[in-house]
């Protein structure tokens, strides 16, 4: 039977995920999961490597302790802030001596398109081949076993900054784990939140962190933009702790028992507890009240979503918004969001036993895109990795050998010299010579059959 294990890391805000998953026969079964509150990510970015490294640490501690696998290799999600998605372009000649296209020329197509220049602050993510063309042929989208002489390839390269991706891999690597590839959260996502037909069509899909909110627009299978609103679930959270002078850990508590999107599908007469700082017995507050101060919240991240959405037309796509993430559990968000957009909005959950909850959208994605990368995806997927990786796994250009003379050579005898030059340069003279001769030869031969024959018409026409 053909099993193969699957961990993702999803480092979020609010919590670290861990995911174990077999794939046998096409399916995704989750065998474990591990959870650790994030003590070292603000906004979805790492602020303290070390406290970040013990929460992983934790969370893979959990997952190998339900599932029995020991966790060594992971697919590490990567929070889309601040990312760039711009077209590039690679050619290479095909290295073969038969012209047949192989690995080594797709890897080296791909390494083609990464050279460009990028801001010193900012590193490539990923390289996300689009088409092949071989010769002029464009649409190809697997080139190997054919026979060209010019291979190009249209992708889309991701960049983000170097800050970020720094901090990732270092965390990761400090808490004792091997980066298999790094995959940006959205495009993770879209693998399970969406369908083909809404990838292709386009649609857009609205991830509700913890620390932040991050909104993609998917069109002909590629992610064409990508926005981050450093504001979150967190924030409606703080909002009610303030207002309402509770601590944190009962406001998130309110939040999730009373809170509701929309204030006018509240009542004024529906009263709940409220421990207040300062006070000895709890402070009463209705729903209404506590409803205004969720929509107040959510109305600012829409608008500013909404705002990012109108500037490159995205919400005349016909796919409409799919929804997830922790921060879309909330009650009332969907009606709440159609509102604000204008358009058909619709929430998504994954559906495996132990994850049925928004907030693990981007773990099981990073599962999925793991699982559906093709062999020409885990050749840009070394290209993407590391140089010191690439060097050891990726298949390298065929040199040419050039002997290398002695700094010292000895001085040879002059006649020695002048005999070596008359033996190389002679045969060289003597099939030059023998080429003008054989050609001379060819015209003379010609010259003589034309006479011949002008001869033979000469002799009849004075007959």
């Amino acid at each position: 039977m053909n099993q193969q294990i699957y961990v993702s890391l999803d480092i979020g805000t609010t919590a670290i995920k861990v995911v174990v998953a077999e794939y046998v026969k096409g399916q995704i079964n989750v065998i474990g999961v591990g959870s650790e509150p994030s003590r070292g990510v603000s906004r979805g970015v790492i602020v303290d490597i070390d406290e970040t490294v013990r929460a992983i640490e934790l969370a893979v501690r959990q997952a190998e302790q339900k599932s029995g696998v020991t966790i060594r290799d992971v697919y590490v999600g990567i929070p889309s802030n601040q990312i760039q998605i711009e077209p590039c372009h690679g050619m290479i000649a095909v290295s073969s001596e038969n012209r047949e296209i192989t690995d080594k020329d797709v890897f080296n197509v791909i390494a083609a398109a990464k050279v460009r220049s990028v801001a010193p602050e900012r590193d490539i993510i990923s390289v996300l081949p689009d088409e092949f063309i071989v010769d002029g042929f464009d649409g190809i989208k697997d080139p190997r076993g054919m026979i060209g002489v010019r291979l190009e390839l249209n992708a889309n390269l991701i960049t983000g900054p170097r800050t970020i991706i720094h901090n990732v891999r270092r965390s990761v690597e400090k808490a004792g784990l091997k980066i298999i590839d790094l995959i940006v959260q959205p495009l993770a996502s879209a693998h399970v939140a969406l369908s083909d037909g809404e990838r292709e069509f386009g649609t857009v899909l609205l991830d509700m962190g913890g620390g932040q909110t991050s909104v993609s627009v998917f069109h002909d299978q590629l992610m064409k933009f990508s926005f981050v609103d450093q504001e979150g679930g967190e924030f409606v959270t703080r909002d009610i702790s303030i207002i309402l002078n509770t601590s944190l850990n009962n406001a998130e508590r309110i939040k999730r028992e009373y809170g509701y999107a929309v204030s006018s599908d509240t009542s004024d007469k529906e009263f709940f507890p409220v421990d207040t700082i300062g006070q000895n017995e709890p402070v009463q507050v209705d729903e209404h009240y506590l409803s205004e101060i969720i929509e107040a919240r959510l109305v600012q991240i829409f608008q500013t979503i909404k705002r990012a959405l109108d500037e490159v037309d995205a919400l005349k796509l016909p796919g409409g918004i799919v929804i997830s993430g922790g921060a879309a559990s909330l009650p009332g968000i969907i009606p709440l969001a159609e509102s604000i957009f204008g358009v058909t909005v619709k929430p998504y959950m994954p559906d495996y036993i132990g994850l049925r909850h928004p907030s693990f959208t981007s773990s099981v994605g990073l599962v999925k895109y793991a699982t559906n990368l093709g062999e020409i995806d885990h050749i840009a997927e070394q290209s993407n990795a590391p140089k010191e990786i690439v060097k050891q796994n990726a298949p390298r250009p065929a040199k040419r050998r050039i002997p290398i003379e002695p700094k010292n050579k000895p001085l040879e005898p002059k006649r020695v010299v002048e005999e070596k030059k008359a033996t190389t340069k002679e045969p060289q003279k003597h099939e030059i010579a023998k080429q003008i001769a054989n050609e001379n030869g060819f015209i003379y031969k010609v010259q003589g059959l034309l006479k011949k024959v002008t001869n033979f018409f000469k002799s009849i026409i004075e007959e």
